[in-house]
């Protein structure tokens, strides 16, 4: 019997005919959690209702240590983090997807980015390109252009507004986890942190099947030799063969057929990567580092449809998103590769040149057999005759990880019928040095063997692989070994390669943008008065030194422009309350943030307060002088490198000059400008506040100052003053009201609209966070999108 007449015909009713993906939804409905946690496990039920019932399987991550205090809420977050990454494979098929576990806003905005974005490089990758695994009309699926490829609706039944910041992990800076996996990438980054002296951990993630035989040799022998090696078991494996089996156009026969590639799943890295964090917490590892190179990072575009090639989890933006999730968290980690300049050919070089003891427990295949209670590889696929045409044309030796004469000479053989799955350039450079040593037993196309020197070379960058994408006090280190096994150093240059002074470049000491100074291990910590001016100069523009500017400028996007005025606030605030509190706002946003913490630039103190002018002390500019002061320092700041300016106005007068002045600056320097005048919190504050047409010097300015200006207010000159109106449509608090103009003295001769007495200062501390809170929230938002996504084209 075919397997084909095994699988029961999926139906396509009308609505399918009008979108094609409605038939990839074959799951009603997928349910992850409650999850048990124990000190040295968790595990989490996935239920799956179909149209013939449900089923559940347990999903289990075991340690071979404590790692979780079952009465802690931050375990309890963490393992249910753990137990999500395998449902983020599935927004495709599903009707709904429902986590039963406690999320906090963090958790939930990873969550549905992550969907989204994995649901659109499935659909491209395993769908609209070819795929052995797929059966019927899915195996030659309809193109399809949509906004968002996300089909599940996504609920969080026990979803909390609290923040989900439970305890803080101090990470130690000098401390690295390795993701380990016995491959080329992960023996050679242990091998490289081991010889320039950092405290390394190499975590290995036992996946419950043959892939497992790919890490036996490498954990074996790091496990003897090195304490620190750690193995995390669990069966996402078995969870995603599991899944399949509910999917009727996957062939159910998929564990048979020979392929490099997985039927269906592309968030798989995040799977292993999670579940090795509750190690990091415990040991007081403050960095991570993932084993990717060059080629890892990459965006393309299919038929229109922009996305990162399959390779998402791979590359320098998955590496980004995740630390700055971490630090969201109030987790100090760090996540980067150390070999991204380099290619798969050079990685492979410098491990069997430098590290020949653990070049030896290499394993890169998953079809491998054990023989002599060791593993050995297939010698047939893909991959292996990718590792022995390297090796052979690199003068190494495949024998060392276990390759047999015959096997050695069947890669070769196919190698010269067959392609191998590595870049174009480094491919082509592959078969031009297999040809020139006489490797290849028959001739290849020309086409196919052409020298490509550049992927022998250290490579620089900007998108792929830039000088600061690791930590200050790796790099010397590193490029040194890297420069006695390279072809010397190269940058690119549009779309050509040129040669580059890396060790001269004051480029080495670029800040790591997800790391302060202060964590730089090679760097004393300064007392904790110099402590306190260093975090501030990496946000205060004010207070850099030009080169310093220059520095952040190339770490960070995103600026905030503080604007206030100079007005009267009632007879028992400051003048400058205004301008005082938009600084304030502006500069405990950025303290707030996660690395890369925005720029503060310099506060605009005056502002359009002309209907103050019968009050003493107000200093007032023109509606068009602030207009275009704020439109030059935009466009100013957009020189430097700024892409998305916020401006944090403090003046309700100011309002209409700087809406014009951000539409200016949008339209002459195409960047990303927003006024902020308490939007993002207005129906917080109001729900505090008592007092209505409270808007000038009020219960709102009082009992802000009272928190954090109290020797600035005279309470014994407060006066309450509430204006009424004669129409409901002139009332500043209602709904309906009209903007209209008024100056302030006709209305009120004390200067107040509002109520100080019924000010406090543990109302105006709740508001301040309130603000700082919903600014740092958008603020993160910001510096995790580019222009593209914030335009809707997320990639």
């Amino acid at each position: 019997m075919s397997i084909t007449n095994t699988i029961k015909k999926v139906q396509t009713p009308a609505s399918s005919r009008e979108d094609p993906l409605r038939t990839l939804k074959v799951i009603q409905k997928l349910e992850i959690g409650p999850v048990e946690v124990r000190s040295n496990r968790l595990i989490s039920p996935y239920s799956v209702r179909t149209g013939e019932g449900k089923s559940v399987f347990k999903l289990i991550y075991r340690f071979e240590e404590d790692v979780f205090d079952p009465k802690d809420r931050a375990s309890l977050n963490l393992a249910t983090m753990i137990a999500a990454q395998v449902a983020i494979n599935y927004g495709l098929f599903c009707e709904k997807i429902v986590f039963h576990d406690r999320l906090g806003k963090e958790d939930i905005r990873f969550i549905e980015d992550m969907m989204v974005n994995t649901a659109r490089e499935i659909y491209v990758m395993k769908f609209l390109r070819p795929n052995p695994f797929l059966l019927g009309e899915a195996s030659s699926f309809p193109f399809v252009k949509k906004d968002n490829y996300l089909q599940a609706n996504l609920e969080f039944p026990s979803r909390t507004e609290e923040r989900t910041k439970l305890s803080y992990w101090g990470g130690d800076k000098s401390k690295h986890a390795v993701l380990s996996s016995g491959g080329k990438d992960s023996l050679l980054s242990f091998g490289l942190l081991k010889e320039i002296g950092k405290e390394t951990h190499p975590i290995f993630i036992n996946e419950s099947g043959r892939h497992w035989y790919t890490a036996l040799n490498g954990y074996r022998y790091l496990k003897a030799t090195y304490p620190e090696t750690a193995r995390v078991w669990t069966n996402s494996d078995r969870l995603f063969s599991w899944m399949l089996r509910h999917m009727p156009y996957v062939r159910q026969d998929f564990a048979r057929i020979r392929s490099d590639d997985y039927p269906i799943r592309l968030w798989t890295v995040a799977v292993f990567l999670f579940g090795a964090l509750p190690l990091l917490k415990k040991r007081g590892i403050g960095r991570i580092v993932i084993g990717d190179e060059f080629d890892s990072t990459n965006r393309s575009s299919h038929q229109g449809i922009t996305h990162y090639n399959g390779f998402f989890d791979q590359s320098r933006y998955f590496d980004n998103t995740l630390t700055r999730y971490y630090y969201q968290k109030g987790w100090d980690i760090s996540q980067f590769s150390i070999l991204r300049p380099l290619s798969e050919l050079l990685i492979e070089k410098i491990l069997y040149q430098r590290y020949p003891f653990l070049q030896r427990h290499q394993v890169s295949c998953h079809a491998t057999h054990i023989r002599d209670d060791r593993v050995f590889p297939c010698g047939k696929c893909e991959k292996c005759r990718r590792i022995v045409g390297m090796l052979k044309a690199l003068d190494g030796a495949p024998t060392n990880c276990g390759y047999t004469a015959e096997q050695i000479e069947n890669c070769l053989k196919a190698l010269a019928e067959k392609s191998v799955h590595q870049e174009s350039a480094a491919a082509q450079h592959l078969f031009f040095l297999l040809s020139e040593k006489g490797f290849l037993q028959k001739p290849v196309n020309e086409q196919r063997q052409q020298p490509h020197p550049e992927v022998m070379t250290i490579r620089i960058d900007n998108e792929k692989s830039p000088i600061h994408g690791i930590p200050v006090d790796l790099r010397k280190p590193l490029y040194k070994i890297f420069l006695k096994h390279a072809d010397g150093l190269s940058r690119r240059q549009g779309r050509i390669w040129i040669d580059y002074d890396l060790m001269k470049s004051p480029e080495l000491l670029i800040p790591y943008a997800f790391e302060s100074p202060e964590d730089n291990v090679e760097i004393a910590k300064p007392p904790s008065s110099k402590l306190e001016n260093a975090q501030n100069a990496s946000y205060l523009l004010a207070e850099m030194t030009w080169p310093e500017a220059q520095i952040r400028f190339k770490e960070v996007d995103v600026a905030l422009l503080p604007v206030g005025s100079m007005e009267q606030h009632g007879p028992h605030l400051p003048l400058d309350t205004d301008a005082f509190d938009a600084n304030y706002l502006a500069r405990r946003v950025a303290e707030a943030c996660s690395p890369p913490k925005p720029l503060v630039l310099p506060l605009i103190p005056y502002g359009v307060s002309y209907h103050h002018e019968d009050f003493s002390g107000t200093l007032s500019i023109s509606p068009k002088t602030l207009t275009q002061l704020v439109y030059e320092v935009g466009i100013s700041a957009a020189r430097n490198g700024i892409t998305k300016l916020v401006i944090i106005n403090g003046h309700g007068g100011n309002i209409p000059a700087l809406q014009f002045a951000a539409q200016m600056i949008n339209r002459d320097a195409h960047i990303f400008t927003c006024v902020e005048t308490g939007e993002t919190s207005e129906k917080d504050i109001g729900a505090l506040t008592e007092t209505p047409n409270d808007v000038h010097a009020g219960e709102v300015e009082t009992s802000t100052a009272l928190a954090n200006r109290p020797h600035l207010v005279k309470l014994d000159a407060a006066r309450k003053f509430i204006p009424r109106f004669s129409s409901k449509y002139l009332n500043f608090s209602s709904k309906r009201s009209v903007e209209w103009y008024a100056r302030v003295a006709k209305i009120s001769t004390t200067g107040v609209l509002g109520d100080p007495t019924k000010a406090s200062r543990e109302k105006g501390e709740k508001i301040w966070e309130i603000m700082i809170k919903h600014l740092v929230e958008f603020v993160e938002d910001l510096n995790s999108m580019s222009l593209d996504e914030i335009y809707h084209k997320r990639f």
